[in-house]
């Protein structure tokens, strides 16, 4: 299980606009580079992101071998109800890694 760290609201006014970060520990292999024996280190990435607000999707994005490891990610949406922002990680080799915060719409 990878490190993740999310900055979000805990609070928001109804139609507010907030900023959402998030950032994961991850290795992320090109699967170009050499290892100490000359051989091709296996490709290890985080290949798509994406952010559900109360299970609607709200900002997903596909990452490529350029992104750089610990895939740092800025988004915003509206604040429309109280509720649960979802964020999900998945890649290569099965990798799988989901974390959730809530936030308080007034």
């Amino acid at each position: 299980m990878a490190r993740t760290l999310i900055t979000a609201p805990t609070t928001a006014r109804k139609g507010e606009v907030i900023e959402l970060r998030t950032l994961i520990a991850h290795v992320m292999e090109t699967g170009f580079r050499p290892d100490a024996n000359g051989s091709t280190k296996p490709r290890d990435l985080i290949t798509h992101f994406s952010c559900r607000y109360n299970g609607e999707l709200v900002f997903s994005a596909e990452l490529y071998p350029a992104v750089a490891a610990n895939p740092y990610i800025v988004f915003t949406t509206v604040a429309t109800d109280s509720g649960t922002l979802s964020f999900e990680w998945s890649g290569d080799n099965g990798f799988q890694q989901s974390e959730s915060v809530k936030i308080e719409v007034t």
